[in-house]
């Protein structure tokens, strides 16, 4: 159940000790997140394209069973959101496109949002393992487009952290 979570605090947890040892790129605790999601991401976009029962982690038919049966072609549907879940990893990982990949990323996670009630819902195990609780799917959810959203958001110049009122005119 927190395994999802998982893939992202453990890797925004070294690319922030990277940051503190002085890799550059790692100086903020957003850069970490945003690269921690896009490592996440990679893992559960791989889901979409490996048999079930590969592995420890669920695969192409768990997540079908996922779909909702208002959603036409759900093998197809699984296949794409793996795709576009790769995109906006990539994406995550470059600053000139972090925010089309933020905005892009979020509307994803709002339209997966109802494969996650539904599979919580009518209770679709992943891998043989007991479905996730909707008590914890939707606020899971919900933070993932948060973070999608701060990527979308204009990062703050390190000049207008120091003072809020640089640039104002005096």
């Amino acid at each position: 159940m927190f395994g999802t979570l998982m893939l992202i605090a453990v890797p925004t947890l070294l690319f922030r000790l990277l940051g503190a040892f002085g890799v550059g790129r790692f100086a903020t605790w957003r850069v970490s997140v945003l690269h921690g999601l896009a490592v996440m991401l990679v893992f559960t976009a791989s889901a979409h394209f490996v048999p079930s029962a590969l592995g420890p982690m669920p695969g192409h038919d768990d997540l079908v069973a996922m779909v909702p049966p208002f959603v036409p072609f759900p093998r197809l549907a699984v296949y794409v959101t793996g795709v576009l879940e790769l995109l906006g990893a990539a994406g995550l990982v470059r600053e000139s496109t972090r925010p089309m990949a933020g905005l892009g990323l979020a509307v994803l996670f709002v339209l997966m949002l109802p494969a996650n009630i539904h599979a919580a819902v009518e209770r679709i195990p992943f891998n043989g393992e007991p479905a996730t609780p909707l008590w914890f799917r939707v606020p899971e959810q919900v933070l993932f487009i948060a973070v999608a959203l701060w990527a979308y958001l204009p990062a703050r110049t390190a000049a207008a952290r120091r003072s809020p009122r640089a640039g104002a005119r005096v």
